[in-house]
C-alpha cells in the first residue's frame, strides 16, 4: 500500500468514526450532555465540543482564543489548547455543537477527497496548535480521538457500543503499538524481556526489549514470552487510554509482577 492509499484508508476510517459520533450525539436528549465522563473535569458538551475545535480548525476555521482559568485537570500546553474549545462553547446548545462538528467534517471530508494528500511526511497547511504533525500522524490520529470520546460518551451516558467497527479495530491497534514502550521505558524491563498482548479481535502483539533499552515489535509471539497479557478490546482501551479499570476480565500468564506492572502503567493516551 502506497502513501495516498494508506492516508485514504485512514480518511475512510475517521469518517466512520465521524458518522457514529454525530448519531450518537444526536440521539442524545440535551439532559444527558452535562453527565460527567471518565475525563476529569470533562461532560459529555465537553468532550463534543473538543471534537468540534479540533474538526472546525482542520476544516479552515480561526484558532481560538479564550481565558480559561486554572482548572485541576488541566496540565501542560496541550491541555489548555483543548480547554480553550471547551471554554468557547460552553453557552452552545447540543444543537449547535453537533451541526458544528457535521458541518466542519463535512466540509474537511470533501476538501480530502477532492485533493488527497499523496505524501505521508509531508505537513499539512492547516493543523490545530501549531503541532509538527505529518499528514501520516495527522490522518491517523484523528480517527483514536474521536473515537475514544465516542466511547467516553458512550460509558457516561450508559450506551455501549461501537466495539467491533473500524474504528475500534484502528484505535486498539494502534494503542498497542505502544505496549514496546511501556515494557522498555515506563516499566525499565531488562533487555531481552519479551512481552505479548492477546487482544480479542486482533492478531497477537509482541515486543521485546533490545540491548539498546528500547522496546522493539517482534515479526510473531516468541515460544515463552516472558509474560502475556489477555483481554478483550473494551479492557485494552479503558487501560491504554487512562480512563477506569478494565471491565472485563484481564489475565496475566507467566511474571505475574512484570505483568501487574505492565497493567499499571498501560495507559499512554489523555
Amino acid at each position: 500500500m502506497d502513501d495516498q492509499q494508506r492516508l485514504a484508508a485512514y480518511v475512510e476510517v475517521w469518517w466512520e468514526a465521524i458518522g457514529d459520533l454525530v448519531a450518537l450525539l444526536d440521539d442524545l436528549p440535551d439532559e444527558e450532555w452535562s453527565t460527567p465522563t471518565d475525563l476529569p473535569g470533562w461532560d459529555v458538551q465537553a468532550v463534543a465540543s473538543h471534537i468540534a475545535h479540533l474538526e472546525s480548525i482542520l476544516a479552515g476555521g480561526p484558532e481560538e482564543t479564550a481565558e480559561i482559568g486554572e482548572p485541576a485537570h488541566v496540565t501542560g500546553f496541550l491541555g489548555a489548547y483543548t480547554e480553550i474549545g471547551v471554554v468557547t462553547r460552553r453557552d452552545r446548545t447540543p444543537r449547535e455543537i453537533v451541526e458544528e462538528i457535521r458541518t466542519a467534517t463535512t466540509a474537511r471530508h470533501e476538501a480530502l477527497l477532492a485533493d488527497p494528500p499523496t505524501d505521508a511526511a509531508a505537513k499539512p497547511e492547516v493543523i490545530f496548535g501549531g503541532v509538527p504533525w505529518s499528514w501520516e500522524t495527522l490522518l491517523r490520529n484523528r480517527p483514536l480521538d474521536v473515537w475514544m470520546h465516542e466511547q467516553d460518551v458512550r460509558r457516561a451516558v450508559g450506551r455501549p457500543g461501537g466495539m467491533d467497527g473500524a474504528p475500534a479495530r484502528h484505535t486498539a491497534e494502534y494503542l498497542a503499538e505502544s505496549l514496546g514502550y511501556v515494557l522498555a521505558k515506563k516499566v525499565g524491563a531488562a533487555p531481552g524481556t519479551t512481552a505479548v498482548l492477546e487482544m480479542e479481535g486482533s492478531a497477537p502483539f509482541a515486543f521485546a526489549v533490545n540491548e539498546a533499552g528500547r522496546g522493539e515489535r517482534l515479526a510473531s509471539p516468541p515460544a515463552a514470552a516472558d509474560v502475556t497479557l489477555r483481554m478483550d478490546r473494551e479492557s485494552f482501551i479503558c487501560l491504554a487510554g487512562g480512563r477506569r479499570p478494565a471491565p472485563g476480565s484481564v489475565s496475566v500468564v507467566g511474571d505475574d509482577d512484570l505483568g501487574q506492572r505492565m497493567l499499571g502503567a498501560m495507559a499512554t493516551t489523555p
